[in-house]
């Protein structure tokens, strides 16, 4: 029996020996009335010692029957306890379960139909929170994982400025940790300036706000498109804000890679046209009598629609190459025959240079590639390196494995190219020195046309460079392999 049960059947027990024993004490004091109006009514002869023997034997039966009485209605009260209060208990402790979150417990009294009719309901309350329960789990799992991977940052601030919720994109690009960031104010987390500002916007007016700001993180620029919003619940109630930072920092790169492209491409196309349009219209003028200056002229004019030519179809390489779908015909193949096929591609123009080669080729490697179009990486490289070195310099291709890719090495004794530049060297129309290349003849469209061959190998490039000591461009391709 449970505490509350005990307790109650204590007072009941008490509550009832102390109406017996005032019962038993008010016959006790009517008893020698009693007989005594009993034995003067009938005239019975009892002596002194009769009289006080009865009132003994009186008194041991009244106290025998009030025991037993007693006895009885303890055990009539237990009972009772028992079959009402019990299952009340039962429910009751059910019941705080519940309060504890505890949707599993269940109730098992037993008793009348009310008490019957109560345990259903608690347990049908149990049910419907357990699945209640359960549904605010799978929704917060959901929500949870859809914040985690919606591919852009967020944030929720409280309305005090505490920070309740960030995903691990913003913790990842803020550098931040978790435990840095929960519970914590969001201007004590040293976010950038631009966007602590833009978060003072969306408290101070409490509307939707979008702005495209600029940041510095780690010394480097980036662009993120932020919107924040206020977060309203039920009748109203303000209850903070939601902030979502979207990276644009590669949008707003490749929007400036297609405005210089158009740029670059128009300049490239305007000189050589303006070059063969201006030598004509001279030759037009009369020029033409001068068999000399035609020569000369007609020079220029064949030179630069060469260059024009050359343009064109590297514009049209390119454009084939970045084409959707475009696959390089894969098959075992020897770096070492391609790169003695790129070497006598680029002969001439080391003459040109009075520049040497310096091979080191410990073993033939096969790689699964595509020979014509490795050829076409080599012969590049190798051009590139020409172009930027000096005369008498020498150029140095290594061939080397890594267990998984054959790696050639292209290395100059040039200009070199500045950190920061590295980076840019496969854009379009990108020049390390500009006015040497074009002279050249460069269409500035060769290392672009590089990277992509490389990435359609699934291979890699990678630039090693010191300004003013040279450059060494490695490229890995995967390795073939016999089953």
């Amino acid at each position: 029996m449970k505490l509350p049960s005990n307790r109650l059947f204590f007072i009941f027990i008490a509550l009832t020996g102390s109406v017996i024993a005032v019962l038993g004490i008010v016959l006790g004091q009517l008893f020698p009335f009693l007989m005594e109006k009993i034995f003067l009514t009938n005239h019975i002869p009892f002596t002194e010692e009769q009289i006080d023997e009865l009132k003994i034997q009186f008194a041991f039966v009244l106290a025998l029957l009030l025991l037993i009485a007693f006895l009885l209605i303890a055990y009539i009260g237990n009972r009772l306890i028992q079959e009402l209060l019990n299952p009340i208990e039962n429910v009751t402790q059910t019941a705080r379960e519940l309060i504890k979150g505890n949707y599993l417990a269940r109730s098992y009294a037993n008793g009348p139909a009310t008490i019957l009719e109560l345990r259903k309901s608690i347990n049908i309350l149990a049910r419907n929170l357990q699945e209640i329960e359960k549904m605010r789990e799978i929704e917060e799992e959901r929500l949870k994982t859809l914040i985690e991977n919606m591919g852009s940052a967020l944030i929720m601030i409280d309305r005090e400025g505490t920070v309740s919720i960030a995903n691990a994109l913003f913790l990842e690009e803020f550098h931040l940790t978790s435990l840095e960031v929960e519970g914590r104010n969001f201007l004590s987390l040293g976010l950038p300036r631009e966007l602590e500002k833009f978060i003072d916007q969306v408290f101070l007016t409490e509307l939707p706000y979008r702005k495209q700001i600029e940041m510095e993180i780690n010394n480097e620029k980036i662009y993120k498109q932020v919107y924040g919003a206020p977060v309203v619940g039920e009748h109203g109630r303000w209850l903070g804000i939601v902030i979502v930072v979207h990276d644009i920092t590669e949008l707003i790169r490749l929007e400036q890679i297609r405005k210089d492209f158009v740029a670059n491409v128009s300049h490239e196309l305007r000189t050589p046209i303006t070059s063969i349009k201006g030598f004509s219209e001279t030759l037009l003028d009369g020029a033409y009598r001068d068999e000399k200056m035609v020569l000369s002229f007609l020079e220029i004019i064949y030179q630069e629609s060469n260059r024009l030519q050359v343009l064109i179809q590297d514009l049209l390489e390119l454009s084939k190459i970045e084409q959707h779908g475009f696959k390089v015909q894969l098959e075992p193949t020897s770096l070492k025959d391609v790169l003695i096929r790129a070497v006598e591609v680029t002969s001439p123009k080391m003459d040109e240079k009075n520049m040497e080669f310096d091979v080191d080729i410990q073993r033939d490697i096969k790689v699964f590639g595509d020979k014509n179009r490795l050829i076409q990486i080599f012969t590049n490289l190798i051009t590139n390196s020409i172009t930027y070195s000096p005369p008498h310099t020498v150029i140095t291709l290594r061939i080397k494995e890594d267990g998984d890719h054959g790696i050639v090495e292209v290395e100059d004794e040039g200009i070199g190219i500045e950190k920061s530049e590295i980076p840019r060297i496969f854009e379009r129309f990108y020049r390390v020195d500009k006015a040497r290349s074009r002279n050249s003849g460069g269409t500035g469209l060769g290392l672009a046309i590089v990277k992509h061959l490389v990435e359609a190998h699934r291979g890699k490039i990678e630039v090693e460079s010191t300004v003013g000591k040279g450059t060494c461009m490695r490229v890995k391709i995967p390795l073939y392999r016999e089953n």
